[in-house]
């Protein structure tokens, strides 16, 4: 998208998003300020306005804004509901329309991946951490041993980054469909 093309966002809020995908499309080390300027409709002096520590604080506040969004709408579900089988169901749900059925990569993952892993360490062990424990504790609720809880949690994270992967690289989302519909009968299997 050319400059201009876009009405140039005023708030740090509308921006996010705008930058969420670049990086999405380029990885951390791609996402030059020229991509991050093209796609906000912002020049270098109005972006540093906003993030005066530059690109690494736009990556941060992007992923903390993926964090509360699936703290809202995943985790503590997950955590707090009284029917666990219910929440997790939510989750699958969830995760489906976060990551538009497949059509959406997993940006905590693309950084946890990329050389920029170790500057945002704590942010993505953290949210993954939190993912696992939420979703263990939901199928501790739901009857499951602590074992099979965790183990099931942990097999559910890689199956949906897996999936994000897998589709992304054959250009077929209907993999990411399938392997949620697997995962969720997995999950919840006496």
């Amino acid at each position: 998208m050319a400059k201009g093309t876009i009405k140039a966002a005023s708030e740090r809020a509308d921006l996010l998003p705008l930058i969420s995908e670049v990086f999405r499309s380029h990885g951390y080390e791609g996402a030059t300020l020229a991509l991050i300027g093209e796609a906000t409709g912002l020049g270098k002096g109005s972006l540093y306005h906003f993030f005066p520590d530059g690109k690494a604080q736009m990556a941060a506040e992007v992923l903390a804004e993926i964090d509360h969004w699936f703290e809202v709408n995943i985790f503590a579900a997950l955590r707090k509901s009284d029917d666990p089988v219910r929440a997790i169901a939510e989750m699958t749900a969830g995760v489906d329309r976060y990551f538009h059925s497949g059509h959406r990569v997993c940006l905590v993952g693309v950084i946890a991946l990329g050389a920029s892993r170790d500057i945002f360490a704590a942010q993505v062990q953290d949210y993954f951490s939190r993912w696992n424990d939420a979703l263990a504790l939901a199928l501790r609720r739901a009857g499951f041993s602590a074992g099979v809880s965790r183990r099931r949690s942990a097999d559910a994270l890689l199956t949906i980054q897996g999936a994000l992967v897998l589709a992304r690289a054959l250009d077929d989302a209907k993999v990411f469909g399938q392997a949620m519909a697997d995962m969720k009968a997995r999950l919840l299997a006496k």
